[in-house]
């Protein structure tokens, strides 16, 4: 229910060419309470009256000279956006009624006034459009909340993978199943992290700190954007993105070794902006891998499988200021991009693997 003192603020409008009775409905209304009160004796002032007051109200005569009331309505019916008229019409001839109704008129009052039939009529279109009104502002919040809420998840998780949960929302009752799980067979998966960055983060504030992150990582994101990776996740100054999920793609070594590329780029204009002395260590490796959702609470999409270990030692176990590459990797960009053999190195973990630096471009 509307209270009496939001009732009491609704804007009406009395429209009557009698000037008598423009002043016993106002004085009738006045005495009710309704502070918000105006009036004209001439209709064609009542479209631009509205344009610049929105009524919540009109109490519109229909028999007028220059233009009537059913004229009235259907020039308010072009500037109404929303296609609801607030006007009751006022008549003597019972057979125009039915008429005014049609013409979009929510409700009549005859003449000559009864009091009660007036503040009746009035009170109830005033609760019924300020209801209305009431309910377009809670619906247009939550929708601006739902916006924000699908923003926010279409931050965290890729596209397609929102589409699937909003799809299917039993997935979110049952604790026992997981949210999404997809194997892919071939992926190229990437690691990279700030050389010497802890001896850094000691030497400046914890705002310049995040600062400096933040600028990098926005950096990376755009690279990620732009080669079609999905970023995963950062720990503390590591970056990790995959290429060919959750859509599959043939070309995804090649988008990861391309963005490789242009980080090594980003970080030195990083640096020639800021005049920091940073450096990145990247490792990339190609293979099968799981990826999903887990968990009901703060999702993530996350990664697993041999790739990801072994992509994550490549970044470790490699040079600063190099990409190191598996054989995986390198079998897929064949004669794109420069690469120079490094040879076999003791991985922590996995053992002696054959590895590769990823130089540049062939033009």
């Amino acid at each position: 229910m509307i209270s009496s003192q939001n009732l009491s603020k609704a804007k009406i409008l009395i429209v009557d060419d009698q000037a008598a009775n423009v002043r016993l409905l106002h004085l009738i209304l006045q005495e009710a309470g309704y502070l918000c009160i105006s009036s004209t004796q001439n209709p064609l002032e009542v479209s631009a009256l509205h344009l610049q007051n929105s009524y919540d109200l009109i109490l519109l005569d229909l028999q007028m000279p220059v233009m009537n009331g059913f004229q009235v309505m259907e020039e308010l019916k072009s500037i109404e956006t929303g296609g609801y008229l607030p006007v009751i019409v006022i008549t003597a001839q019972p057979n125009e009624k039915l008429k005014a109704l049609k013409a979009g008129g929510k409700d009549f009052i005859g003449k000559p006034f009864e009091i009660a039939e007036v503040l009746a009529r009035v009170h109830n279109l005033l609760e019924v459009r300020l209801l209305n009104l009431e309910t377009q502002k809670l619906y247009k919040q939550v929708m601006e909340e739902k916006k924000f809420s699908d923003r926010l998840l279409h931050n965290v998780l890729p596209s397609s993978l929102v589409e699937r949960l909003k799809g299917k929302p039993e997935l979110m009752e049952n604790d026992l199943t997981p949210l999404i799980v997809d194997s892919f067979p071939d992926v190229t998966v990437l690691f990279a992290d700030i050389v010497g960055f802890t001896n850094f983060s000691k030497g400046v504030s914890p705002e310049i700190l995040v600062r400096v992150l933040n600028n990098i990582f926005t950096r990376f994101d755009a690279l990620a954007q732009e080669w079609c990776l999905e970023k995963i996740k950062t720990i503390g100054d590591s970056y990790m993105a995959a290429s060919g999920l959750p859509t599959a793609n043939s070309d995804h070594a090649v988008k990861a070794a391309n963005m490789a590329l242009n980080m090594m780029k980003g970080i030195a204009s990083f640096n020639e902006e800021y005049q920091y002395n940073l450096n990145l260590r990247i490792g990339i490796s190609t293979g099968p891998v799981v990826a999903g959702v887990i968990g009901k609470q703060k999702f993530l999409y996350d990664l697993w499988g041999d790739v990801v270990n072994t992509a994550s030692r490549m970044e470790s176990h490699g040079v600063p200021g190099r990409i190191q590459i598996t054989d995986s990797t390198r079998e897929r960009l064949k004669d794109n991009f420069d690469m120079e053999e490094r040879g076999p190195i003791e991985v922590k973990g996995i053992g002696k693997l054959h590895t590769w630096f990823l130089n540049n471009r062939k033009m």
